[in-house]
């Protein structure tokens, strides 16, 4: 087991909790921190989070604090688990009480819907540059109802700084939950973000009763179109053939757990986008993530057929059998063309 460490998680959702738990499981000294002193106190009386995780049981090690001066004082790792639209606001929070040792690790699967910025990017603009070597992410096929359960698992986490990535690395991983490290942070964090998008056309497609071939070819297309972006925001095409690309994707698009999964098969049955999120009690990254997904592709002058449709349907009321219907009606292709092409073409070189 790795070296007790006090460890702080920002967010109380599921993915949140569940980290905090796993990691108070294994000895860790875990802060858990509630935005309100109301959310503190329910949490701490409970000693459970009964709107995401029912029926487990915080372990001693775990304490909910709403102080974020008392929980990050010593901490040796700060976890951030929000939304991404969200996140801007709590690095602002976290940043004044760091320690200048503190490991930032975001466990958030979105981009800024505004910026298109993707969380590590989020984070290293509002701390001090002396910070930059410090931000890292996880991302992978990580479902909390199964890892809180305690069912074998893994995970990546990528960083510019190699120490800092193997330091988070054994403060992580578990006998049950086993973590890789990985330098392209692009790569990883983009395939977490666009993977979301594609779950939302498959929770459609299998709502729709269209079969197994029909998802296996939608999600490997989808699969082209976030390496095909990826690879031009300078990611490593590799990266998306791994844990937190296809790994992640076929995790999110088969899982009934799968928050934007449901939200396909919602969208399906033809009710409005609204009325879906408001009968949800967490946050659908695939949604937001749509917008800010095309403003990067045209930033980057990339191709992204399916997010254009899976866009109309969510924003302008389209019909996702309309929308299937003109992806596979689109002109013939080659199977691999492209920057992603180029760049293996230069690799065999």
């Amino acid at each position: 087991m790795a070296e007790r460490e006090r460890i702080v998680v920002v967010g109380t959702g599921a993915w949140g909790t569940t980290l905090a738990v796993m990691l108070a499981r294994q000895g860790h000294e875990v802060f858990l921190w509630a935005r309100t002193l109301e959310e503190a106190g329910r949490l701490s009386a409970a000693r459970e989070n009964k709107r995401f995780l029912p029926g487990v049981v915080f372990p001693d090690t775990l304490e909910i604090t709403a102080s974020l001066e008392e929980a990050l004082k010593s901490c040796r790792m700060v976890m951030l688990v929000v939304p991404a639209e969200r996140m801007r606001e709590n690095v602002q929070r976290i940043g004044p009480h760091l320690q200048k040792d503190t490991i930032i690790l975001s466990g958030a699967k979105g981009l800024e819907e505004e910026t298109a910025l993707r969380m590590s990017e989020v984070i290293a603009q509002e701390l001090p540059c002396n910070f930059e070597d410090s931000i890292c992410v996880l991302s992978g096929p990580n479902l909390s109802r199964e890892i809180i359960a305690g069912l074998p698992a893994g995970t990546v986490i990528a960083s510019r700084n190699a120490d800092v990535g193997e330091l988070a690395q054994r403060m992580i991983m578990t006998l049950l939950f086993r973590v890789y490290t990985h330098d392209d942070v692009i790569g990883v964090e983009l395939g977490g973000a666009l993977k979301n998008i594609i779950a939302l056309g498959a929770g459609a497609a299998d709502q729709f009763g269209y079969g197994d071939n029909a998802k296996a070819i939608f999600m490997t297309r989808g699969l082209a179109e976030i390496t095909r972006l990826g690879v031009a925001a300078g990611a490593n095409p590799l990266t998306f053939s791994g844990l937190a690309g296809v790994g992640d994707l076929v995790c999110t698009c088969a899982s009934r757990h799968s928050r934007n999964y449901y939200v396909g098969q919602e969208l399906a049955k033809r009710r409005s986008l609204e009325d879906i999120q408001r009968s949800m009690n967490m946050v659908a990254e695939g949604v937001n993530t749509t917008k800010a997904a095309l403003k990067l592709a045209r930033r980057y002058d990339v191709e992204m057929p399916i997010t254009e449709q899976i866009y109309q349907a969510l924003f302008e009321s389209k019909d996702p059998r309309d929308a299937i219907k003109e992806m596979m009606l689109r002109d013939p292709k080659r199977e691999f063309e492209g920057p992603v092409e180029d760049w293996f073409k230069r690799l065999r070189v």
